[in-house]
This record gives C-alpha cells, structure tokens and sequence, in this order.
C-alpha cells in the first residue's frame, strides 16, 4: 500500500502513560507492546515528511459530575485525568513540534476537536490509524474518520488492546464497514 505523503498523517491514538505504562490505571500489556510499532510506523512518517498526529485522552477531574448517562469514570475508573502523568504521552512517543496533539474527551479524536480542520487545512485524506485500545478509541476515532471521508487505513499489527478478541473484533469490524486494513510493513509512504 503506497501512500502519497503530502495527502497522508499518521493518527497515533492513545499512547499514554494511564493505558502503556505498568503503573497506569488502565495499562495493557498490549497496549506497552504497540510502543515500538507505533514509534517505527511515525519514525517512516516523518523521514517521508507525512504528518503526524497524536491524541491524548484527557479528562477532567469534573467532565462527567452532570451528565445524564455518558460517564467514563463510572464505566473505567478514574483515568488520564487532566494535568496527571496518566495523560502524558509515553515517553518513547515525544511528539515533534510539527506534529499536531490532539486532547480529546471522548472516544471519537474527531468529536469536538480541531483533528477535521486540521486535516482539510493540511490537505490530509488518508490516515493510518494506530494505537489503543483497538476496540474503544482506535475504533471510533477510525469510523468517525470514514463517515467524514477521510481513507482509515488500520495498522493492524500497531494496535494495543486488552484481550485478542477484542482486537480481532474491531478490525473485523472496522474492514467490514469503513476501513482498510494493512500490515505496517505493507504501508510505504512515497
């Protein structure tokens, strides 16, 4: 899969201390294991001169005290509350200063962000999406990119997750209804 990349960004989802560290609240083994693809597939991005993008779940400490029904913190625990280590980015994923951080409060990277115009401003239309957790934020943030018309391309073997089945479920899934999926050894940036 060769990728134009002046059209092209990378979306590394979630890597953050709170879901890749050991010490975080809702750490994965697999989410860890997902650091050096997903470092390898931004490292490829950049010598192309592709963009980068990370988003940081970020939530603050009050985000859900008056909501109806959508609650995070009931479902997951407290996590990468705002201003917390959790929310940092791991540290082997430092983002350059080109590269755009996206804090979002929800699943979706594109549901109240700056992530869309940031796009279409940049002339970005297809993303390799990548990061955890494959069944929550990868998943959503990849079908919010194809209802939007952007080309979610998931780097399968770059995604953390909690139980294999829940990997398989979201890129089955994902395939199925509006993405691409690929190997990142498939994907060339040229």
């Amino acid at each position: 899969m060769q990728l134009d990349p002046t059209k092209t960004a990378v979306v590394v989802v979630d890597m953050q201390n709170g879901f890749c560290h050991p010490d975080g609240s809702l750490y994965a083994p697999d989410s860890e294991a997902a650091i050096d693809p997903v470092g390898e597939l931004v490292a490829r991005a950049r010598e192309a001169d592709a963009s980068v993008v990370f988003t940081r779940d970020v939530h603050p400490a009050e985000q859900f005290e008056d909501n109806h029904y959508y609650d995070e913190f009931e479902r997951w625990g407290e996590h990468v509350v705002e201003g917390s280590w959790e929310a940092e980015l791991v540290d082997e994923l430092d983002a350059d200063a080109a590269d755009l951080v996206v804090e979002k409060h929800t699943y979706d990277a594109f549901y109240e962000t700056q992530l869309g115009g940031w796009l279409d401003a940049h002339g970005v239309r297809d993303l390799v999406v990548c990061g955890t957790l494959a069944n929550v934020c990868v998943l959503h943030t990849a079908s919010s990119a194809g209802l939007r018309d952007y080309r979610p391309i998931l780097a399968e073997d770059a995604v953390g997750f909690i139980e294999a089945e829940h990997r398989d479920y979201a890129l089955e899934h994902a395939e199925w209804l509006f993405g691409e999926l690929a190997e990142r050894d498939d994907i060339s940036f040229a």
